[in-house]
């Protein structure tokens, strides 16, 4: 096979089909299938009054891109997946992971937390704040140790430069600017 520049294998296909496969099972299970069991998707009355329908629309769109980067990084600058099983071979620190170092999870809880300010769900929202322990869960006793071993100093230094949860509103600066 033929090398792209900078001498990684220039066929991005098995890592696209894989993040398609996962997206499929794992996220539009997270996102969609359990928010559409607990709710039926159906309006309730809203939670906090009428704004917090428009909150609960504004979280789930802004959050579209944050996951659609995550998951565009993972295939292009990673050449993996977002699944463990096909995990990147490079460490992903562009794009969104510049502000956070879990855009992904960041995304998903926002767009299940804004499901269940748009339909007024407290069952979605009580979903959200388990989803989001769990989340926290696998990060601290799963990935991180993993990102650990496999990167080593590099994702020790991308750590003390990027937060966990709460995005750096500045970013972190990168020698091209």
């Amino acid at each position: 096979m033929r090398a792209d520049a900078s001498g990684r294998d220039g066929s991005l296909l098995g890592p696209t089909l894989g993040t398609i496969l996962f997206v499929a099972t794992v996220p539009g299970t997270v996102i969609g299938v359990v928010p559409y069991l607990l709710s039926g998707w159906r309006l309730q009355t809203a939670l906090l009054g009428p704004a917090t329908r428009w909150i609960g629309a504004g979280l789930f769109l802004l959050a579209l891109p944050l996951f659609l980067d995550f998951l565009v990084r993972f295939v292009r600058d990673g050449r993996g997946t977002p699944a463990p099983v096909a995990a990147p071979q490079h460490l992903v620190v562009s794009g969104a992971f510049r502000y956070v170092r879990n855009p992904g999870y960041v995304a998903v809880l926002s767009m299940v937390a804004g499901q269940g300010l748009f339909f007024g769900s407290t069952a979605i929202l009580a979903y959200a704040f388990w989803l989001a322990l769990g989340f926290h869960l696998f990060v601290l006793f799963y990935e991180e140790p993993t990102l650990r071993r496999r990167f080593g100093e590099e994702y020790a230094a991308y750590c003390r430069r990027v937060p966990r949860w709460l995005p750096r509103v500045a970013g972190e600066r990168t020698s091209s600017e």
